[in-house]
């Protein structure tokens, strides 16, 4: 095991909906490295991921959003899917969560739909980024420059489009949350 994030503190935020590889694969790289990892939700208890529109497992909340502090965490990951961020995105405490995030000059990983919450909170204006190509209307409506790339990384904020892109999303991820802030991670 590699020893790159002890002592570093992880959070996932995600809601029923998300892609279950986009959550699973980033938790193993992350707990690999050596961090602390916390499954962040809207409702304590557990929630579903899918493996595309197909239900798959369950996997038990940490922590509710309303009582979570960005101060806590050392980094965030966003899993994508269809539902989760859509759900996410309409719940302020949630988009509040991750904007804290940016303006705590922490690293951020977000990958395919995840970005939709990223939209929401404001953060994605002058930033160059990717995501599951049906965003990049709305990114670029929000101010962000999208561009078709496996794996991006904008000041402390890595994206990626899809599980196709996982292993080199992992990476980034582990890479940017083991340098820590970043000075031009702002909102």
């Amino acid at each position: 095991m590699s020893k790159e994030l002890e002592g570093k503190r992880i959070a996932f935020l995600a809601t029923d909906g998300f892609e279950q590889v986009e959550l699973t694969e980033p938790w193993e790289a992350v707990k690999e490295a050596g961090a602390q990892v916390e499954l962040i939700s809207l409702e304590a208890g557990e929630i579903h991921g899918f493996n595309h529109l197909e239900k798959a497992d369950s996997f038990k909340v940490n922590k509710i959003v309303a009582d979570a502090s960005a101060s806590d965490y050392d980094g965030l990951v966003l899993p994508g899917g269809l539902a989760n961020p859509d759900a996410l995105r309409m719940n302020w405490e949630a988009v509040t969560f991750a904007k804290r995030f940016f303006e705590q000059h922490k690293p951020v990983a977000a990958i395919c739909h995840a970005l939709w919450l990223l939209v929401e909170a404001d953060v994605v204006r002058g930033r160059t980024l990717t995501s599951w190509p049906s965003l990049q209307t709305d990114i670029r409506n929000a101010g962000g420059n999208w561009v078709d790339k496996r794996v991006h990384v904008d000041q402390g904020l890595v994206t990626s489009r899809k599980p196709d892109d996982l292993k080199a999303f992992c990476v980034k991820a582990v890479e940017e949350f083991g340098e820590g802030k970043h000075s031009g991670q702002t909102p």
